[in-house]
């Protein structure tokens, strides 16, 4: 039976049960990771879990463990697991206490929870694209932060799919953000554009390897606001998140970005990250 961590314990998952007033479950207060795994690794482990401090840090979360523990328990829990390519979970909540929108006084011990599952990379749909809708971005402020508060795009998701797409991408009077669950990039002119790292965006760890890639393919990158009229004039649109990688957008609302396919520069990012990922393995 397939182990989590839960409550400083390595488990059967059967026996991992949320606190009925677990912050996480009556507020959603707290921060997650997801972590690809590829023949067995963890890749990033380390931006992931100092990403993951990050966010609690942000809403007030006193960790009380280190980075380089839970990097142990996580490659503990995907040996135990045995698995060879899918993600890891991480969640930590500010914890267990009496019902108040108040923080508990004196604090409380953060929860953490860890599980994995297979998943397999989209690797079709790398190929070949996929399409999206424009949707407004009605998320709250502080999407910098990794918070499993979600509601927003889980909303935006699931218009994505009544309409047959594949994902939405967001935007806030016009200018993009990112996707519902990816961030979000364009091709102009041979020029890639993304959304600049502040409070509207999460800077993705993959947006984060393309941009780098993209300088070493001697690519020219923007990370400056745009909008819904560059993203369909533009030759080419992609997303990139942990679970897809990167993956071309080839139709927005109906819209065919460029010719309708992949692009050349998306391909040739595709191609450098493959390389990385294969390096790194």
């Amino acid at each position: 039976m397939e182990k989590v961590y839960f409550n400083n314990e390595f488990v059967n998952w059967k026996e991992a049960y949320t606190h009925i007033e677990d912050r996480s479950y009556q507020f959603g207060d707290g921060v997650y990771e997801v972590i690809k795994i590829l023949n067995g690794k963890a890749l990033w482990l380390e931006e992931h879990i100092e990403r993951l401090f990050s966010s609690a840090n942000k809403i007030s979360i006193k960790m009380n463990t280190s980075i380089s523990d839970i990097e142990k328990k996580i490659e503990k829990l995907i040996n135990i697991n045995n698995i060879n390519e899918g993600i890891t979970y991480i969640q930590i909540s500010r914890g267990v206490n009496q019902r108040s929108h108040d923080f508990p006084n004196p604090a409380v011990a953060p929860v953490m929870i860890a599980y994995t599952r297979e998943l397999y990379r989209p690797i079709e749909k790398q190929k070949s694209g996929i399409s999206a809708i424009f949707q407004d971005d009605i998320r709250w402020l502080r999407n910098d932060i990794k918070s499993i508060n979600l509601l927003g795009s889980v909303l935006a998701k699931e218009e994505a799919n009544k309409k047959g797409a594949e994902e939405a991408v967001l935007h806030r009077s016009n200018t993009i953000t990112e996707g519902s669950a990816t961030n979000f990039f364009i091709v102009k002119k041979g020029v890639i554009y993304t959304h600049p790292v502040n409070n509207y965006i999460l800077n993705g760890i993959t947006r984060l390897k393309v941009l780098e890639l993209a300088e070493q393919l001697k690519i020219e990158a923007r990370e400056e606001p745009f909008l819904k009229e560059d993203v369909l004039q533009g030759e080419e649109a992609f997303i990139t998140s942990t679970t897809k990688d990167i993956v071309p957008v080839i139709k927005i609302d109906n819209n065919c970005i460029g010719n309708g396919s992949p692009g050349k520069v998306t391909m040739k990012l595709q191609e450098a990250f493959e390389n990385l990922l294969s390096r790194l393995l």
